[in-house]
């Protein structure tokens, strides 16, 4: 991975790219650390308290890189552009219009993101109202309805202005890291967001080991004990790492003949192929779907702060709550069969088989094969949906069992979807680097 960064470098372009991604970072960080007006700044430490139990405001604030518990300008981060752009695509298959639209090209993208872009705007006005709410609840608002009514709503106004143009400009650095830098802008923003967590998690390693070593009256042995619950901790980070990378790596190879054909004096073809399927094609956008979908009850809560509702959604959309468990866990695999749906089309790709001469050993050309290819793609959907639900599933699993016996281990519902969205954006940005390089540096019969 190095080596691909260093050869990157080397290349005027890709190092162009590369410096635009990381400016781009730097400003969304910079975003991610300015408070908007009418905030009180003493009470923030309440609110992070607040946010720090096993709720789904938790998970928000982790996505966000803390802006969501700091109510900072980009306290929304990307989830009002994801859950557009989830609206928008399944929109496109649902209405026809759309669908014809989509189809036509770079201008008919053109409009689809327009709209997009209006979906978002709305998003954010509607979420933006709701988090302004959950703020003024929480005591965090320099506002007093009571003593200044015009102050009051003159103060929200800004405020849901501010976070919503705070969700337009994240849409709009997307959209740059998209055109200008390498990778996708969503993965980019959230891969940024949670590494700037490195250094509370640095001190809450530190803490487990101090902690340990108070209960047992400062005793050497009990420091012991913390540095081991350390390494065992990073011991299994690690091999989770692994394990994502090579299963992300792997793929299914369909077997391809291609027919022997003569043209002028040469013969062409009769060589074998293969037409290779990732295991995991969707990589962790059904895990960022599924994240951002599970949060509108928590948004539309909100609202009403002290009312039922608001009491439900604390409830049931906890992470020790098999109720969350059970639709994260749903929604993964119902986003990993409908991003492939949207993304890889059997019919095309046998066609194109086809009309280069090749077929599968033992099965007939046309409708066989594209229906072959896609009970295949169906079976590998399937595992790396299942894939993705263990790293992101198990650990909040395991989290409800351990606060059942009283254990206190809330973090470990935060890391397994953390680790994927961590490797898997890492590995999609290298991998569109070693495209973009072998697209560069090809020489083909010049050798």
């Amino acid at each position: 991975m190095f080596q691909t960064f260093k050869n990157a470098w080397k290349v005027p372009e890709l190092r162009a790219k590369l410096l635009f991604t990381v400016m781009i970072i730097l400003l969304y960080r910079i975003g991610a650390n300015l408070y908007v007006p009418y905030v009180n700044v003493n009470t923030i430490s309440q609110f992070t308290e607040m946010l720090g139990s096993d709720s789904i405001f938790a998970f928000v604030s982790l996505l966000s890189g803390d802006a969501f518990a700091q109510a900072t300008l980009f306290a929304l981060s990307v989830s009002p552009y994801i859950t557009a752009s989830i609206v928008m695509q399944l929109l496109t298959i649902a209405i026809p219009a759309l669908e014809k639209l989509s189809k036509q090209g770079d201008e008919g993208k053109k409009k689809i993101t327009k709209y997009t872009r209006w979906v978002t705007v709305g998003l954010a006005l509607v979420t933006a109202y709701g988090y302004v709410k959950l703020l003024e609840s929480n005591g965090m608002l320099l506002l007093d309805k009571t003593t200044d009514p015009v102050k009051y709503y003159f103060g929200m106004a800004v405020m849901v202005a501010c976070f919503c143009a705070g969700a337009a400009i994240i849409m709009w650095l997307a959209e740059q890291i998209n055109e200008r830098g390498i990778g996708n802008g969503i993965s980019i923003i959230l891969f940024a967001n949670i590494i700037s967590r490195g250094a509370a998690m640095v001190q809450q390693l530190i803490s487990m080991v101090t902690g340990m070593g108070a209960q047992f009256d400062g005793k050497w042995w009990g420091y012991a004990l913390g540095v081991v619950e350390v390494v065992a901790s990073l011991a299994l980070a690690v091999a989770a790492i692994g394990f994502i990378v090579w299963f992300t790596n792997s793929e299914r190879r369909i077997p391809i003949q291609y027919a022997k054909r003569v043209v002028g004096r040469k013969m062409y073809g009769g060589q074998s192929s293969n037409l290779p399927l990732k295991m995991n094609m969707a990589g962790v956008m059904p895990v960022i779907f599924a994240s951002s979908i599970v949060s509108i009850p928590a948004t539309i809560a909100g609202f009403f702060p002290s009312s039922g509702f608001a009491k439900w959604v604390t409830e049931w959309f906890s992470f020790d709550s098999i109720f969350y468990i059970v639709l994260f866990i749903g929604l993964i695999l119902a986003f990993s069969y409908f991003y492939i749906m949207i993304s890889f089309n059997p019919i095309e790709v046998a066609n194109n088989i086809r009309n280069q001469g090749g077929s599968v050993p033992g099965i007939r050309p046309g409708k066989p094969t594209s229906d072959y290819i896609k009970k295949i793609l169906n079976r590998v959907t399937l595992m790396g949906a299942l894939f993705l639900i263990v790293i992101a599933g198990v650990p909040m699993i395991a989290n409800a069992i351990f606060t059942t016996f009283s254990i206190n281990f809330s973090s470990l519902a935060f890391s397994g979807t953390s680790l994927l969205i961590i490797v898997g954006v890492a590995l999609e940005v290298v991998r569109d680097i070693e495209a973009q390089l072998a697209m560069r540096n090809y020489k083909g019969f010049l050798d």
